[in-house]
């Protein structure tokens, strides 16, 4: 009999497929550009040489956008191979960028960090302890750095790629980055790849003196 798979492995298994079948640019979540991000992370005043982790990262264009702005010390973490395969493939071999294929909540970060910035993966964390977990690797990785987190808006779906999510307002992602001042909240309606809309609420903060 095959051992059952643990959640790390068969969540991996699910994103690899979604990135296997339709690649990175047909998907819900599909951005040219992560202007929002870049926006934050400017406002952030987060320095070329800061040490950035982005969450999620997998085979978004935000660490291409990195690179060319200058960059020097970037980590994409992402439960999918295959979706760090397709960032891999379109960034300079030269560029200052460490692949790391994790799960999150898995993940024992060896350094720490000047800025996290997740758009999308703590809404899929809607189990407590998950989120719980989650906040605590934020808190090791990033001890006085700065923190750029993304997820639905309370108005956003409450799904996504047939997975239930979690929906937040700025003030409840605020209470929950205990430790953290947020200093920027906004909106973001994402339209994705076959015209639908997605409200976003983007917060940006720093570690609390």
């Amino acid at each position: 009999m095959n051992a059952t798979p643990d959640a790390p492995t068969a969540r991996a298994a699910v994103w690899d497929r979604t990135y296997a079948e339709r690649g990175s640019e047909d998907v819900s979540w599909f951005q040219s550009d992560p202007t929002m991000s870049l926006a934050l992370i400017q406002a952030l005043d987060v320095h070329r040489d800061t040490p950035v982790v982005d969450i999620g990262g997998g085979a978004s264009a935000l660490v291409d956008r990195l690179v060319t702005r200058g960059f020097v010390d970037l980590t994409v973490l992402d439960i999918s191979e295959v979706a760090l395969d397709l960032a891999r493939s379109r960034v300079d071999d030269e560029a200052k960028v460490a692949w790391v294929a994790s799960d999150v909540l898995a993940w024992e970060p060896d350094r720490t960090f000047g800025l996290w910035h997740d758009r999308a993966v703590f809404h899929f964390l809607t189990d407590p302890t998950e989120r719980d977990a989650y906040l605590d690797t934020l808190r090791t990785a990033v001890p006085d750095g700065a923190v750029v987190l993304a997820t639905f808006a309370p108005d956003g779906p409450d799904s996504c790629s047939g997975l239930p999510v979690a929906r937040y307002g700025p003030d409840d992602l605020a209470d929950l980055l205990v430790g953290f001042e947020v200093v920027d909240a906004r909106r973001d309606v994402h339209v994705t790849p076959w015209g639908s809309e997605q409200p976003f609420t983007f917060v940006a903060a720093r570690a609390a003196v």
